[in-house]
């Protein structure tokens, strides 16, 4: 135990010096008083989307209601995006929070795996440095987002947004009276103008806690540009330069003493925190507007995770036997796409992985449903050669494909030749949260038939139980001839806002009654039971009212019962309360409730850090047995409910720990748990909502993750200097493995690319470490990956008693960009004569061509979108003179429709904007007319107008954004 405690001691030193650092308080602010990364950050994403879908209503021809400003929440605007007035199916907003709050732990990481990094905070004067990292980060989003790499994609823009929101706390651009964003910032072709030369002084001591004159009269007359120089280590700075400041500020004791930080309302220059922070919020909606057209809306709102519904993801064995189960899957997906194609539960991507032995994949990832129809009728039943199959291989690419939370249907008939990846899976399904149920046909006859294979085949036909029972789906074991009587799952998974309300395993069985709140926001609830042919059950509803399972259709439920499945499909009525089902079997068996509600939670593990700011981080692997678990969480799709109790509770149902409880406001909790010990939790929620729409007020509800909590007595810590590797090149991950006694423990390191990977078989826990062992892994991406591919590496560690630890990093393949320029603009015509009054505009039309470049060594043009204007554009492609192509861009539209905006982004998301204005002429005119042109310039948001006199011709060239 001494190691033990001399490491924790070392984690306690390390998470102190953290919580030290200053900057614009990461996820939550205690005082209630300052704005942090994550407020910053989700007002940012909450107004950007909002315009994003206010938009797509209007070219739709469709209402939009919503006021878009600082007060919007996740459940109005999703809300605002996809309800009318006649939706009457519930709305999830899980996939949206976990989004924006994937996107928010990797700001607030920046704090932590780079908190000394000064580029990363523009500590130091280091403008050129923090740009570049706001410019590639960019580059590297851009791509993501095209491969449809989100996960990747909002791991990077955490980064980004940090680096950019640090910018207006950390330097005097404040102080400088700048009331808008500096968009040299994401603009790497602009040039950084007036910046404080190396020996330019630029502040003057201040002793105050508050400063406000501290910046030197000269700089602030002269706009010149500075930020704080920042060091815990040491206080050598530059003569005359300004420091940061704050306690851990080791500079800020030198003269000039003081600092010029606005990280908080208490910091040095504290009056100026909200200036500084809606700044931040302005610029952040600047760089996702940029990205946003880079992109298009629709992809846009998919990277910030706003969608209706879930995935439909299949991975399914396509060895010589399984031509009727592929039969099965291609008619259950046909049924869906059909039912639900146009509708707003249509899936929102489409998911098929195929594997057989030795082969696996690729994945087929689309939002196109014929294409994904188009690919399962493809798909053959041939080969296999012995009797395992590559199924976790195939299971992998589907966990680190799909979105977080998804829900994945496996469909085999053969037991697992790669079972030795099984704890690789269980890792996957732990960190994005993803369900997997199996469809499983014939594998126990298949086993009885192979005696010779019979203790093999029965160990991994269990480990699809426990995977199974690990993600909270299902394993379900049929005939052939009945797959289709249990496919109903898979339609009932794809309906919109599905939530667990309970659910436990009970292995080894025995006899058990289990309770289950049904509240009014439930609709369509369901029961799934596992088990044997000898299993019965009895349900009972919270009037008294019973059915017990020799009734297949009685008051209760109607019910079938295919293989070791019964599906019980509830008729609750108006009976909310307490339900209650009772199971009476001693072999293995399962319970799961479900619903659909808009009413849910999503929760993340953090681990909490000691010392004066407080704050946390997100804690990656499993917890310390024995240890203090805390989590995060988060109420989704209502701005009235309220938590009231959070416990831990057993897979089998039998052991409850219950959670403290801390609100942090606007539907988050922080909850933490005293000495949890060994074993396998999932997280298990009560509350009331005091909303309108409940029956009650307030009404009871609960509900429960799918997902099991397991803790270990290791612990892995891996963190590699970049989470962008660039084709051709290797990059090095060091890890750290604790654990409280010595020893050799296993490593193994897998990825989901099957890139070439180097790392220890062992590290040896000695005497005298600490408890800690280190290792190098090495990760080397082929020169021929594609730029914005991403790539999930998994590292565990294993001790003699096979306890299991893990971390699971994602990185980016980015190649390095060397357009750094958008396209150039040339005017070459605009023709037509727009009448005074708005009565006889549908009786004139107007014309505005333009001739758009992208240079020769630029990479060339890739889209030409209209973003503002209800008339007709098209494109044609000519060659320049200098050899460059020449795109030609013709709008045309009555003069009802007198303004123009055309966005052009080039191939490596370079975007630049073109805005053109017809001229109403208040006297009578030729036939041929000029108008306003307004072409946007990328420093700082000025705009040219040029208004011509009649009959000349207009040619502006002007290089974009």
């Amino acid at each position: 135990m001494a190691s033990r405690q001399r490491v924790m001691l070392l984690v306690t030193v390390v998470l102190s010096v953290l919580s030290l650092i200053h900057s614009f308080q990461p996820l939550f602010s205690f005082n209630g008083k300052s704005s942090t990364h994550r407020d910053i950050t989700q007002k940012a994403i909450l107004r950007k989307t909002a315009e994003v879908c206010r938009d797509i209503a209007a070219s739709e021809g469709r209402d939009f209601s919503l006021s878009i400003d600082d007060n919007l929440s996740v459940s109005k605007v999703q809300r605002a995006c996809f309800s009318t007035p006649t939706s009457t199916f519930a709305l999830s907003t899980d996939m949206f929070q976990s989004a924006i709050d994937d996107i928010c732990y990797s700001n607030a990481k920046v704090d932590s795996s780079l908190k000394l990094v000064v580029e990363y905070h523009f500590h130091d004067e280091t403008f050129q440095e923090g740009r570049k990292i706001i410019t590639e980060g960019m580059s590297s989003v851009k791509a993501n987002v095209k491969l449809e790499n989100f996960d990747a994609g909002r791991q990077t823009l955490g980064q980004v947004c940090h680096t950019l929101q640090d910018f207006y706390s950390h330097s005097n651009w404040v102080e400088l009276d700048k009331f808008t964003p500096y968009s040299t910032l994401i603009r790497s072709d602009q040039p950084l103008e007036n910046l404080a030369g190396p020996d330019t002084p630029t502040c003057i001591s201040c002793t105050e806690d508050i400063c406000y004159f501290n910046i030197l009269t000269e700089v602030l007359r002269k706009e010149v540009l500075t930020s704080g120089y920042f060091n815990t280590f040491s206080p050598a700075k530059p003569a005359g330069k300004c420091s940061h400041g704050g306690s851990s500020d080791l500079t800020s004791k030198k003269d000039p003493v003081g600092g010029i930080n606005k990280d908080t309302v208490e910091s040095i220059h504290g009056l100026l925190h909200s200036s500084a922070a809606k700044l931040a919020v302005d610029a952040t909606i600047e760089l996702l507007e940029d990205i946003r057209v880079a992109v298009g809306d629709k992809n846009f709102l998919r990277f910030m995770g706003l969608s209706q519904s879930s995935v439909l993801c299949f991975v399914i064995d396509t060895t010589g036997s399984m031509s009727d189960d592929i039969a099965e899957a291609k008619r259950v997906s046909f049924d869906i796409i059909d039912s639900k194609r146009g509708t707003q539960q249509e899936p929102s991507a489409y998911i098929l992985v195929p594997f057989n032995d030795p082969d696996f994949g690729p994945v087929i990832r689309t939002t196109n449903a014929d294409i994904f129809k188009d690919s399962i009728n493809k798909l053959t039943a041939s080969g296999g050669g012995d009797y395992p199959e590559m199924c976790l291989s195939g299971l992998q690419l589907a966990l680190t494909s799909a979105p977080p939370s998804s829900e994945i249907f496996v469909f085999t008939d053969a037991t697992a030749k790669d079972f030795n990846l099984k704890s690789t899976v269980t890792a996957l399904i732990e960190s994005t949260k993803s369900k997997v149920t199996f469809m499983l046909t014939n594998v126990f006859l298949r086993r009885r038939r192979r005696s010779s294979r019979a203790s093999r085949s029965l160990s991994t036909a269990q480990l699809y139980h426990d995977l199974a029972q690990a993600s909270g789906g299902l394993a379900i074991e049929v005939t052939k001839s009945d797959l289709s009587l249990v496919t109903a799952v898979i339609k009932d998974s794809s309906a919109s806002a599905v939530v667990t309300v309970f659910q436990a395993v009970m292995n080894p069985g025995r006899p058990d009654h289990f309770h289950f709140v049904v509240d009014a926001s439930l609709s369509n609830m369901i029961i799934y039971i596992t088990g044997t042919s000898l299993l019965t059950f009895r349900l009972i509803s919270s009037t008294g009212e019973s059915q017990s399972s020799s009734q297949p259709s009685g008051p209760l439920a109607s019910f079938t019962t295919v293989g070791n499945l019964r599906r019980l499909s509830l008729n609750t009525g108006n009976q909310t309360g307490l339900w209650e089902i009772y199971v009476d079997s001693n072999n293995p068996y399962s319970v799961k409730v479900t619903g659909q509600s808009s009413l849910n939670f999503v929760y993340n593990l953090v681990e909490a850090h000691e010392g004066g700011q407080g704050g946390f981080s997100l804690k990656d692997g499993r917890p310390t047995t024995g240890g203090n678990v805390t989590l995060l969480v988060t109420l989704t799709g209502s701005d009235t409910a309220t938590v009231t109790e959070v416990t831990l509770l057993e897979s089998s149902g039998s052991t409850e720990i219950n959670g403290s409880l801390q609100s942090l406001g606007g539907g988050n909790f922080l909850v933490r748990f005293s000495g949890v010990p060994g074993g396998d939790f999932v997280v298990y929620l009560k509350g009331e909502d005091s909303s309108s729409t409940s029956r009650s007020t307030p009404s009871s509800f609960q509900r429960q993750a799918s997902t099991q909590i397991k803790t270990s007595r290791l612990s892995v810590s891996a963190q590699a200097n970049s989470i962008n590797i660039e084709p051709g090149s290797t990059i090095s991950i060091p890890f750290t493995i604790f654990s409280d006694e010595t020893g050799t423990l296993t490593v193994r390191v897998n990825n989901d690319r099957s890139y070439s990977t180097t790392s220890p078989s062992t590290v040896n826990i000695a005497v005298g470490s600490g408890g800690t062992a280190n290792g190098t892994i090495t990760l080397t991406a082929p020169a021929s990956a594609a730029s914005g591919t991403d790539v999930t590496v998994t590292i565990e560690a294993e001790n003699a008693a096979t306890d299991i630890n893990y971390a699971v990093l994602r990185f980016s393949v980015v190649a390095k960009v060397t357009d750094l320029a958008g396209p150039v603009c040339k005017v070459v015509n605009i023709s037509g004569i727009c009448p005074v009054s708005s009565s006889l505009c549908a009786s004139s039309q107007w014309e505005f061509i333009t001739n758009l470049t992208d240079g020769i060594n630029g990479t060339g043009i890739e889209s030409i979108t209209l973003r503002q204007g209800n008339g007709t554009l098209n494109t044609s492609t000519v060659a320049g003179a200098g050899g460059e192509n020449i795109t030609v861009a013709t709008y045309s539209a009555s003069c009802c429709s007198q303004n123009v905006e055309l966005a052009a982004v080039d191939r490596v998301g370079n975007v630049g904007t073109c805005v053109g204005q017809a001229r109403i002429l208040t006297t009578p005119a030729p036939t041929t007319t000029t108008a306003v042109v307004v072409m946007t310039t990328s420093t700082g948001g000025h705009t040219l107008t040029l208004s011509h006199c009649l009959w000349i011709c207009v040619v502006v060239s002007l290089l974009w954004k």
